[in-house]
């Protein structure tokens, strides 16, 4: 997928074929599980690298494009032009970003996710999980948590691993700010690196009843992403978080 020349990846329109146009939600998720079952075998297999991430992570996103969903990026010069590691804070949606910003960022950046730690035990996937060195948090103790994104965060950063955090924690399509917390903030300040805000909209994955992977695929829901400019975090970060916060909020209502 090139980057374009004003740094903006639109997605060109295609019409769908009737099965995809009739059953998207079916005919997406088809795709995925198939996606993920080559995954993980090559994990398995220790086959599965950084561009064996990168190729299954833009299937998922052809995958959706096929099934009619419409997908905008701008800003990944931002990443582009860093010549350092850095955190990239956003808000946190769907499954959507989890599988396709791999292949949007890691070609400019390598990184790494901060992730449930029920992930590394999810049926197959969890051999895809495990093969890229995620920070593992349990959700379940919030002082444990902290600990393991400060140090899993900077051992990475020192190795020129930049991280993907969402300070939420959980996935909603609703942003409160109160529910957005400053860890990113602190790792960043402990780590001497940049931030890079994110804001996303990526409700045409659906959360799912039974698994929240496998919810209702809605092409009449365009995604977007937008990465802002590096921001360095001073004194307390306050400015700073309040600034990443104020991004996230302009463009969701901007999507609107």
């Amino acid at each position: 997928m090139p980057l374009l020349s004003n740094d903006v990846y639109q997605t060109e329109v295609q019409p769908a074929s009737w099965w995809s146009r009739s059953f998207p939600s079916l005919s997406f998720h088809a795709s995925w599980i198939a996606n993920v079952w080559r995954s993980s075998v090559q994990a398995k297999r220790s086959e599965y690298g950084d561009q064996e991430w990168i190729d299954s992570s833009l299937e998922v996103l052809r995958s959706l494009e096929r099934v009619g969903v419409e997908v905008e990026v701008r800003g990944l010069s931002h990443l582009q032009q860093l010549d350092t590691p850095c955190l990239i804070v956003g808000n946190h949606m769907s499954s959507l970003e989890t599988t396709v910003l791999p292949g949007l960022v890691q070609p400019l950046q390598r990184i790494s996710f901060v992730v449930k730690e029920s992930l590394l035990n999810y049926p197959f996937f969890k051999h895809v999980m495990r093969s890229r060195d995620p920070i593992a948090v349990s959700q379940t103790s919030p002082r444990a948590d902290f600990k393991a994104m400060l140090e899993g965060g900077i051992e990475r950063l020192k190795q020129g691993i930049s991280v993907v955090i969402f300070p939420q924690g959980q996935r909603t399509t609703t942003f409160n700010p109160d529910e957005f917390n400053t860890i990113g903030i602190k790792l960043a300040k402990r780590a001497g690196v940049p931030i890079v805000p994110l804001a996303l909209k990526t409700d045409a994955w659906a959360a799912g009843g039974y698994s929240s992977d496998f919810g209702r695929i809605d092409p009449s829901k365009k995604v977007y992403f937008a990465f802002g400019e590096p921001i360095e975090v001073e004194g307390r970060g306050t400015e700073q978080h309040e600034a990443i916060i104020e991004f996230i909020q302009q463009h969701l209502q901007a999507w609107q």
